[in-house]
């Protein structure tokens, strides 16, 4: 029930100690705004370490050709491991059920692109349809790589945006204009964007089949790309790509003899394991984050208590004047309570609010590859609150019960 003499005793209280009462909610507010801080910093890092991984397909399974550093079977070490078509054919027959996209790859990092007077070297990467998937990226114009330019070794090719700005500054439309790639003329088909930016859209896509004839290859690849199927629960997909990639490993060594044990000699590179290791780092940095929170606000709890501490020694002598009137010890408790929990929900607020601001204020100017739109969830923040002002008030209990015990008589000798 609002009793608005026991309100104006506690401002009372704290207009006599000005000083004392803001320097204790100081302790209090900063707690809840460092802690409001670190969350949304931690909160910043992970969606920028999301965002990263965004730019591919999450569960995405590369592997690479590399060369032996130990003897298997009577062969030296220092052999170049070279992908053939039927490597990828066994895998894609072998696992057909448990994969999701495919692409098999013949890629040149080098590849002199000319249209008219301009000229500039880009990557050219030699796919199969799927790979638009696979690479996350979305078609502006046209489309990309099909099964008929496969089957048919056409001469097409998918530019990214950024190559369509190098060679035609906008002045006129990409798709439809033929370009020389390293000495053969292709047909553009499509533009595409990519989520990874200009980096990633300094490719030009042309068919597999097409990339082994024009470069020599034969059936020589370069790489294979899989993705496998989203789950919705995180650990079971990483444990599926990850058993996928150890039976991809055996494979392939087995196929080439290779040593079991020899990991130069190929790479597979698992986007999934990767996120598993980093979203453990960025749990333990939210956790250092949060431990150094609460420690921080647990100083300005105990500041609380002690402010109470100092409160309930001042009024003795009036604790006792009440107590003799008849006042019991549940009003008295609850008396210094009511102070203790009220400077600390207004500092708690006062911190929130500030944390709040300031994340609002600059969150949206930050961008950066791995750390992008700090935020706190609001609810998370409120119940930090809500619990500090009951620690607040658990801090104020002991003072309380302190108060509570005096005897009259003993707190009207005291000077």
């Amino acid at each position: 029930m609002f009793n608005i003499e026991r309100w104006q005793e506690i401002f009372e209280a704290i207009s006599k100690n000005k000083l004392r009462t803001f320097l204790t909610g100081v302790s209090v507010a900063s707690g809840i705004f460092i802690l409001v801080i670190l969350l949304g910093a931690g909160r910043g890092i992970q969606n920028g370490i999301q965002s990263q991984f965004a730019k591919d397909a999450t569960n995405k399974i590369e592997i690479y050709p590399g060369v032996t550093q130990k003897e298997y079977k009577g062969l030296g070490i220092g052999r170049e491991t070279k992908f053939k078509n039927r490597d990828y054919e066994i895998v894609t027959e072998k696992f057909e059920n448990f994969i999701d996209y495919r692409s098999k790859m013949y890629s040149v990092w080098s590849g002199n692109i000319v249209y008219g007077k301009e000229t500039g070297t880009y990557r050219i990467e030699g796919v199969n349809p799927n790979y638009q998937f696979i690479e996350n990226s979305t078609i502006k114009e046209g489309r990309f790589i099909n099964l008929s330019d496969i089957e048919n070794f056409n001469k097409v090719a998918v530019i990214g945006n950024k190559v369509a700005n190098d060679l035609f500054k906008g002045k006129e439309a990409a798709v439809g204009t033929n370009i020389n790639v390293s000495g053969t003329i292709y047909k553009i088909v499509g533009v595409f964007t990519d989520p990874g930016g200009e980096r990633e859209e300094s490719r030009v896509f042309i068919p597999v089949s097409t990339a082994q004839r024009a470069y020599s290859a034969g059936d020589n690849i370069r790489s294979m790309a899989f993705t496998m199927p989203k789950r919705d629960n995180f650990n079971q997909a990483v444990a599926e790509s990850e058993n996928f990639s150890k039976q991809l490993d055996k494979i392939l060594k087995e196929r080439h003899d290779i040593a079991p044990d020899d990991e130069s000699a190929l790479y597979i590179n698992n986007s999934l394991e990767q996120a598993k290791k980093i979203f453990m780092m960025t749990d333990m940095i939210q956790f250092f984050f949060w431990f150094v929170g609460v420690l921080t606000i647990i100083a300005g709890v105990v500041g609380v208590g002690n402010i109470m501490l100092i409160v309930v020694k001042e009024r003795t002598k009036e604790i006792g004047i009440r107590k003799a009137l008849g006042a019991t010890p549940y009003s008295i408790i609850t008396m210094i309570l009511h102070e203790a929990i009220f400077i600390t929900l207004i500092s708690g607020f006062t911190g929130l609010l500030f944390g709040l601001l300031l994340w609002a204020g600059i969150g949206p100017f930050i961008e950066s590859d791995f750390f992008t739109h700090p935020e706190v969830d609001f609810n998370i923040a409120l119940t930090t609150v809500i619990i500090l002002t009951i620690a607040g008030g658990f801090a104020g209990f002991i003072p309380a019960y302190k108060a509570a015990k005096i005897k009259p008589i003993v707190a009207l000798r005291d000077e």
